[in-house]
């Protein structure tokens, strides 16, 4: 928009945003997020006919009381940040007008996430939350269900929300909060220590709604925190200090100049997190291909019949519809052409079956033949026709990592529904308590470099170094080293002999870890 008319100024869309602005101010001042002047809220003119990175931007002003803003108080701002269109002063007390003082870390949002809308909040909770240990850099919790309220996170995931320090003015924050952005690509929020938090979102109701989710969550971390209880383990049990092992506070989440300092921790390179592979690691090779593999084959059929219409089966058939159309083209063998969607069920079916039996005898790695499976196996663990099984000493081993406050991840070729039905169905119970998350090849192919940047990136460590991950694949192993973690390679009965000189460490157990 190289010039903004007045008519423009004056349009609907500009009126609506204006007014919407003044009216979550409101409902955010009886928050406690905006009170005393604080705090502050930005949203761009939705208009379909303008690109998004082009469309105006409506600021509240700074200094002012919140609850009782009109849409006249607004600023208007072009898509790079200059100031369109400011609101006339008002008669004593009120002071003269002047834009918000989050406005450069607004656009920050803006440029570098292409945000539709940034919330800044300074309710409470998101102060606390910072405060309960001043050398954690991060905030971060598990297994609870508002998470799934947060962009890119399910309730099994580990939500990382990047802490940076409070300076005496607002926009001396910038550059700050621009590094934290940067440093983790996954975050829709960063929180300010001892002041509040910047939300942002694709449009003002993705702001708004992961601002409510963040507030609730940082709100019970506080409460778990009052009651003893770790908020960032998957089963929220009391905070552990182990004997002879250094406490939680000071091998989780602290920078390395805290940890250098603390003689418990003796300034030694520690494991913030574990990555393990299950096929030969956690679990026996003859599990996934002489139980689970036959499972999967035998029963593609039935389950695809018995579940047909529906829509977690429908969006199955797509993605192997667009698999075996790839097939076709490359002449992937046992590939054959699916009948489209208007033949009869039984001539789909067969065709699936068909393309599904070749995909498992090529123990292809591959989303579209790992969902189906994983769907497949869940009715046999909920049929009692599948149990899951591990080496005898992964249970002891998690339980260990878990006291000492490692976090432990998954990351496996089969899908993260197979990989928490396995462990969550084993004959020593329920192992997902110890488990923080889990990666599939949605994340990349298991022996590319990038893969493990990948993890690396959603874990948000310090350096990729603080992971460790224990595969018995060599080549894996050969991956994860080059994105800069740790490796170490599972021996374990069936796996298949290493090459010579291969250059890693090797365990027989994980009691060795």
């Amino acid at each position: 928009m190289g010039s903004v008319s007045q008519a423009y100024l004056e349009s609907e869309p500009v009126k609506e945003a204006r007014s919407l602005i003044s009216e979550l101010c409101r409902q955010f001042y009886s928050l406690g997020w905006v009170s005393g002047t604080g705090g502050s809220i930005t949203m761009k003119v939705h208009d379909s006919s303008i690109p998004k990175p082009q469309q105006l931007i409506l600021m509240s002003p700074s200094g002012v009381q919140k609850e009782r803003m009109e849409p006249e108080d607004m600023y208007v701002l072009s898509g790079d940040g200059a100031i369109i269109s400011s609101p006339s002063p008002k008669p004593y007390p009120h002071k003269p007008p002047k834009c918000s003082d989050c406005a450069p870390l607004f656009m920050k949002a803006y440029h570098m996430r292409n945000a539709g809308a940034v919330i800044h909040s300074h309710g409470m909770e998101s102060c606390l939350a910072t405060m309960i240990n001043p050398h954690l850099k991060e905030f971060r919790i598990t297994h609870m269900e508002m998470i799934k309220g947060i962009q890119g996170h399910g309730y099994y995931d580990e939500l990382v929300i990047p802490i940076i320090e409070n300076t005496a003015y607002e926009n001396e924050l910038t550059d700050s909060l621009a590094k934290a952005i940067e440093a983790y690509p996954k975050t829709t929020a960063v929180l300010v220590r001892n002041h509040g938090i910047y939300v942002w979102g694709d449009s003002w109701i993705s702001a708004k709604t992961q601002s409510e989710c963040y507030h609730y969550l940082f709100d019970a971390a506080i409460k778990l925190h009052q009651l003893g209880l770790d908020w960032s383990t998957p089963d929220h049990g009391s905070i552990q200090v182990v004997k002879g092992v250094p406490s939680v506070d000071c091998r989780m989440n602290v920078s390395k100049k805290a940890r250098l300092a603390d003689s418990n921790c003796n300034g030694k390179p520690f494991t913030r997190c574990i990555v393990l592979d299950i096929e030969g690691t956690t679990t026996p090779i003859s599990y996934v291909t002489d139980i689970l593999f036959p499972y999967a084959q035998n029963n593609v059929g039935r389950h695809l019949s018995a579940t047909y219409a529906s829509a977690e089966t429908q969006d199955d058939i797509k993605l192997l519809r667009s698999q075996v159309e790839d097939d076709l083209k490359q002449g992937v063998i046992g590939a054959v052409p699916i009948p489209s969607e208007d033949a009869e069920k039984e001539e789909v079916i067969a065709a699936l079956v068909a393309n599904v039996e070749a995909m498992i005898k090529a123990d292809r790695k591959i989303t579209a033949l790992k969902q189906l499976q994983g769907h497949i196996w869940r009715t046999g663990f909920e049929t009692n026709e599948l149990k899951g099984i591990v080496f005898d000493d992964v249970p002891e081993a998690l339980e260990k990592w878990h006291a000492l406050g490692v976090k432990v991840y998954i990351y496996s070729s089969g899908s993260r529904l197979a990989q928490r039905l396995l462990f969550g169905n084993t004959k020593f119970g329920d192992l997902r308590k110890y488990l923080s998350g889990y990666f599939d090849t949605a994340v990349g192919n298991k022996r590319e470099k990038r893969s493990y940047v990948e993890i690396t990136d959603t874990l948000g460590v310090d350096k990729p170094s603080e992971i460790l991950f224990l595969t018995d694949i060599y080549q894996e192993a050969i991956a994860a080293k080059a994105a800069g973690m740790e490796a170490i390679i599972s021996v374990r009965p069936g796996n298949s002999p290493l090459p010579d000189n291969h250059g890693f460490k090797t365990i027989n157990s994980f009691l060795e870890v």
